[in-house]
């Protein structure tokens, strides 16, 4: 994979495969890059660009100690998206890459972007009186120590047995099953802690662009009724549920979820 560095020395592996209108793929917590494959195949299929990275401290990037909050991780995108010299992206993020496009977005502004999708992800993972969609069980009580030792086991959802048959479809793509990280790491349980902490929907609300929010109906981190409140009162945001998924929705389904994404993709490409 070719590799860049960023303004803080850390060396990020990226890849830049197609030609067309460019879409950037943002992988979630512990994930590599290449858990996109099915969706990278897709897309190139269909005539894209598609870039995808590894955050630091994910994939084959370089594991600092430094810079594990969402802001940085945000930077690295908007460095990436500098160094490709890329406008008219449409970005596209899964789980905590969801919310690493809201710290790319705060901070840079979306003057390189065509639209977002974000897949699974709640703006806002506490839960209090104002937004009861965050993590499940996570609130002011515990707010301090709930994810000192990696994301809690939760028993609501989709069961592991219903993703088996999609996750060894991933596998035989890959020729084996994608290198996630270990979640209680040092170097990756502040961004884990940090994660949780942050509210986006300010930044969401405020996103001039057209903004898909997909939620998996059985995903088992949250409800899925987060997609269509975090785009209440967004210009030109709407919200969608896939249907027989847990959170992994490009994993549990991952047909759907590029028939979803090329249609949106067809839109934004219309305006």
């Amino acid at each position: 994979m070719p590799t860049f560095r960023t303004t803080d020395d850390v060396t990020l592996a990226f890849t830049d495969e197609g030609r067309g209108a460019t879409v950037v793929l943002v992988h979630g917590f512990t994930a590599p890059a290449t858990a996109w494959v099915l969706t990278v195949d897709a897309l190139l299929a269909a005539g894209h660009r598609v870039v995808t990275f590894d955050r630091r401290a994910h994939g084959e990037s370089e594991t600092p100690a430094h810079g594990q909050r969402m802001a940085r991780h945000g930077r690295d995108l908007g460095e990436l998206l500098d160094h490709l010299d890329l406008t008219d992206v449409t970005l596209v993020g899964a789980s905590m890459g969801g919310n690493t496009v809201w710290a790319y977005v705060d901070q840079f502004g979306p003057g390189r972007l065509a639209g977002v999708v974000v897949v699974d992800q709640t703006p806002k993972m506490l839960n209090d009186d104002s937004w009861p969609h965050g993590f499940y069980g996570y609130d002011a009580s515990n707010a301090a120590t709930h994810f000192d030792h990696g994301v809690p086991q939760l028993d609501g959802g989709r069961t592991v047995d219903r993703s088996g048959p999609a996750v060894a479809r991933l596998a035989e793509r890959l020729g084996g099953f994608p290198a996630f990280r270990d979640s209680t790491a040092p170097e990756t349980l502040p961004l884990l802690r940090d994660h949780a902490l942050q509210d986006w929907r300010d930044v969401v609300r405020r996103f001039p662009l057209p903004l898909l929010m997909l939620a998996g109906r059985e995903s088992q981190v949250w409800s899925c009724e987060h997609a269509e409140a975090a785009v209440a009162g967004t210009a030109l945001g709407r919200a969608l549920v896939i249907e027989d998924a847990g959170h992994a929705i490009s994993i549990d389904q991952p047909d759907r979820f590029n028939e979803v994404l090329l249609d949106f993709l067809g839109e934004v490409a219309t305006r």
